[in-house]
């Protein structure tokens, strides 16, 4: 099947910087309309003169390489923003075609610390803003199905995080949302199959400025070749999940970064355990799970941690 993207359009969320950027810009080059957003509108810049939003800055890039772009600098999680969103989308290209949600932002604090404005924030913007722009593209590509009396061409992308597979302690927003995300994203792969839409969900590692204080150390960036972490190793598993190619790829968590892409599987169910009379009693789940747990290693439950050492190569 093709990858190409051509006569598609595509929102990109977050897309001013890093790996919002390197997604648009990978859609751009397989052929699609691309519909950048990043919260923001374009200001002022020291001297007086104007400066431009980073949206303006990706679609600067994009048209520079020949293809198609119109920036977008509303809050996602705002819902007239995000029909705002999908409605620029259609009006500017006739249709919407793929969605990836990508933006975000952090506010890392133990659970024990953190104040109410940091979970709300992280919340609002990660999960929240997910699932306002995929409601009102659900909706278009569900009238349009109506319309064509039969499935059409959609494509959501969401962007989850190791955070939540391996159970980050010092994000519990941050892992909370990005569990969240994937649960939508489970949801719409079940009620939009049906409609001709995909729904998968992306876990990267890459290097941008949101995850600056994070990758330190012996994950810093290296002095010479292209980084592990650079979020170029990520956009193409984007641009593949968007293309007709992955037209039967749904339903699937892949974790991606650094010339790797992993797909999780479903978790499995470890062990059952049946009362012997009408209801449990907590003595007779003491004299069942008891010995379970006695033979297993503290700590080790549904958080994956394997997942977080998951090289290329290895």
């Amino acid at each position: 099947m093709s990858t190409s993207l051509s006569g598609r359009t595509a929102i990109v969320t977050g897309a001013g910087r890093g790996l919002g950027r390197a997604e648009a810009l990978e859609l751009a080059r397989l052929g699609a309309n691309v519909v950048v957003n990043d919260f923001g509108a374009p200001g002022r810049d020291g001297s007086g003169g104007a400066s431009a939003a980073p949206a303006d800055q990706t679609v600067a890039e994009i048209v520079a390489e020949g293809g198609r772009a119109v920036a977008h600098y509303g809050d996602v999680a705002d819902l007239d923003a995000a029909r705002a969103l999908v409605d620029l989308a259609v009006d500017t290209y006739g249709q919407l075609d793929i969605l990836v949600n990508n933006a975000g932002i952090l506010r890392d604090r133990m659970v024990f610390s953190m104040t109410e404005e940091e979970w709300d924030s992280v919340v609002h913007v990660h999960l929240k803003g997910h699932f306002a722009t995929t409601r009102f593209a659900a909706a278009h590509w569900r009238e349009r199905s109506k319309a064509a009396g039969g499935p059409v061409y959609g494509r959501i992308v969401n962007t989850s995080s190791e955070a939540f597979v391996a159970g980050s302690a010092g994000q519990p927003n941050y892992a909370a949302a990005k569990g969240g995300i994937v649960g939508l994203t489970m949801s719409c792969a079940s009620a939009l199959a049906r409609y001709g839409v995909t729904s998968n969900v992306i876990c990267p590692r890459a290097r941008t400025r949101m995850t600056d204080d994070v990758f330190v150390g012996s994950m810093g960036a290296p002095e010479q070749g292209l980084d592990p972490l650079a979020p170029e190793h990520v956009s193409p598993l984007v641009g593949y999940l968007a293309s007709p190619a992955a037209e039967r790829v749904n339903g699937q968590l892949f974790v991606v970064h650094g010339g790797m892409v992993a797909i999780l599987g479903q978790p499995p169910v470890l062990a059952k355990f049946d009362t012997a009379k009408d209801q449990f009693t907590p003595a007779e789940l003491d004299d069942l799970l008891s010995p379970f747990y006695q033979g297993r290693t503290p700590g080790d439950g549904y958080a994956n941690l394997a997942v977080l050492g998951l090289r290329h190569g290895s």
